[in-house]
C-alpha cells in the first residue's frame, strides 16, 4: 500500500511540473522573437502609386508618404531609373526606414527583375 502511495505522489508531482516547464518556454520563445532584427533595407512596401511630386522628392503609395533621397536606389524594370519615370497607378515596392516623423525608401522599384547574364 504504501508503494502505491508513493508512486500516486510522484505521478502528481511530476503532473504538476510540465504545465510550468512549458510556460517557461513559451516565455524564452516570445523573448527570442521581441528582439528578432529588422531588415537591413527596412521596412518593406508595396502598392499603387497614387501621388508623385518631383520636387519634393515624395512619392504616395496608397495612403503613405515615402521620401526618395539621394540614397534610395531606384529601378524599373530591372533598370537603373529615376523618379520622372513613374506614373499615377504604377504597382512599386520596396524598403523605407523611418527617420524622425519621415520614411525614407532605401529601395524603390517597378517591375520585373533583370534578368540574369
Amino acid at each position: 500500500m504504501k508503494k502505491n502511495i508513493a508512486l500516486i505522489a510522484i505521478a502528481a508531482a511530476a503532473l504538476l511540473a510540465v504545465p510550468t516547464i512549458t510556460r517557461a518556454q513559451d516565455a524564452t520563445t516570445n523573448a527570442l522573437s521581441a528582439t528578432a532584427p529588422a531588415h537591413k533595407h527596412g521596412l518593406p512596401f508595396h502598392g499603387k502609386i497614387a501621388a508623385i511630386d518631383t520636387t519634393a522628392m515624395t512619392v504616395t503609395v496608397g495612403t503613405q508618404v515615402y521620401n526618395i533621397t539621394s540614397k534610395t536606389k531606384i529601378t524599373k524594370d530591372g533598370n537603373p531609373a529615376t523618379l520622372a519615370d513613374f506614373a499615377v497607378g504604377d504597382l512599386v515596392g520596396g524598403y523605407a526606414k523611418k527617420e524622425g516623423d519621415k520614411l525614407n525608401a532605401t529601395v524603390f522599384h517597378s517591375g520585373k527583375k533583370k534578368a540574369a547574364q
